[in-house]
């Protein structure tokens, strides 16, 4: 039997327009009146997730098309929120941008689950025109379905009041606005913000909440945003555990400085081994394990604190030395170099797992999904990151990465040993990771 349950994507006309704001004020009101939301957000962004996190007291899923099949992306969305009382889904960049024209956009996620679209539209210097904008939102693909617009930036109520005509004509439901204040933009997601920062976030989700409870319909939008929920999860379509040789025990690292990683990611590593948490920050040594993930991060926020470790980076070349099968990406993998080098010059002993130095100097960010064949299997994830490797043609890269579009990148994927390591944020849900090292 299919469950009612209000479920939407909060879309946008551009990036910029004030999704993510909302999101967290509108998470935050659910939240306070005793609903179980569950977060979701499209695309391979893992700071979103973050911050839903703390503003629904519920961890958020990614649902991305490009890392994983429509069946996979149609089962996650399912299984999380099969115990969720409501369900929002926060998009990506303009509603109908993808990394190929549409693929991968906000509007391919809303058309594939049947999610209806509320769209927090930019009406800063702006009135009337707006019905032209909600206009080709709703017209441009009928699979899509435009609910509810709600704007944001509002000067006055009389402005408001030529909104509220736009809506009118186009035939969107007006939901309410958001007038303009100064203190209740998300913080830059920048090198500059760190996820250690949740108060501020906190602080922050209610604020808008406060905002949200004032000058929109709360009601209105669950109302007209309440589908059954159609799609069913089928366990099958999981990575499942192979227990032949008994059950694996993978470490992971996860504290400020190391928590990049994809939910579904650590909830397949749940079904398939034991998982232990140790934190290099807090001086943690490391634990006895058969398998260790060192995922991204801002190692180069606690260099000094890292550095300061010696007995886990001792720890992680003796196991690396006698074949532990080790995988690190991102800030994981520069933690795994000899040294780090900072923005002024400036470096600090690391690991020294891997023969590579890592720098900060003449930052440039390297950014795009990525693609690669390794083991027999079809590897899709992410990259994002400044910083970069000193020579890294001292170890040879395993595999060549590719772009969206198909086009070879640079970005390398290390091994040594049965150390692995890269740039790149992989997508566990459909491939083994465990089988890396077969």
């Amino acid at each position: 039997m299919s469950v009612v349950k209000p479920q939407f994507l909060i879309g946008a006309a551009a990036s910029g327009s004030g999704k993510t704001t909302f999101t967290l004020g509108l998470l935050r009101v659910l939240k306070r009146r005793g609903i179980r939301v569950q977060p979701f957000k499209c695309g391979p962004d893992y700071i979103d997730g973050k911050f839903h996190a703390i503003a629904a007291g519920r961890k958020s899923v990614n649902l991305d098309t490009w890392m994983a099949s429509d069946t996979h992306v149609r089962e996650v969305y399912s299984h999380y929120a099969k115990d969720a009382s409501a369900c929002v889904v926060e998009g990506v960049m303009g509603l109908f941008d993808g990394y190929d024209r549409m693929k991968g956009s906000s509007a391919e996620i809303a058309a594939m689950l049947n999610l209806p679209v509320v769209v927090i539209l930019n009406a800063r210097s702006s009135a009337y025109t707006v019905a032209a904008i909600l206009y080709g939102l709703k017209n441009f693909m009928p699979e899509v379905n435009v609910a509810g617009v709600v704007f944001n930036q509002v000067g006055s109520a009389s402005h408001y009041s030529y909104l509220k005509e736009a809506c009118a004509d186009v035939g969107v439901a007006d939901l309410g606005y958001l007038p303009k204040v100064s203190d209740i933009e998300v913080p830059s997601r920048h090198l500059g913000l760190t996820i250690g920062k949740e108060n501020e976030i906190d602080a922050l989700s209610d604020r808008v909440a406060d905002i949200i409870e004032q000058y929109v319909d709360v009601d209105r939008l669950l109302e007209i945003t309440a589908r059954p929920l159609e799609v069913k999860y089928d366990s099958k379509a999981s990575v499942k555990s192979d227990d032949r040789f008994g059950r694996k025990k993978i470490a992971i690292a996860q504290d400020a400085a190391f928590n990049f990683i994809y939910k579904e990611n650590l909830d397949v590593f749940s079904r398939q081994a034991d998982v232990v948490t140790f934190s290099p920050l807090a001086g943690d040594e490391l634990p006895q394990t058969d398998y260790v993930y060192l995922p991204g991060g801002y190692p180069e926020f606690f260099v000094e604190e890292l550095s300061a470790n010696v007995k886990l980076g001792e720890q992680l070349r003796n196991f690396a030395e006698n074949g532990g099968r080790l995988f690190a990406e991102c800030g994981g993998m520069m933690y795994l170099c000899r040294k780090m080098i900072m923005r002024d010059g400036d470096s600090y002993p690391m690991a020294g797992v891997l023969p590579l130095e890592c720098t900060l100097e003449k930052m440039r960010l390297h950014l795009g999904y990525r693609t690669a064949q390794y083991r027999g299997m079809q590897l899709k994830g992410h990259e994002f990151h400044y910083s970069s490797v000193v020579q890294p043609d001292l170890l040879p890269s395993e595999v060549c990465q590719f772009n969206a579009k198909g086009a070879a990148v640079d970005t390398p994927l290390y091994r040594y040993k049965n150390v692995i390591a890269g740039y790149t944020h992989w997508y566990w849900g459909e491939n083994d990771f465990f089988k890396l090292w077969d």
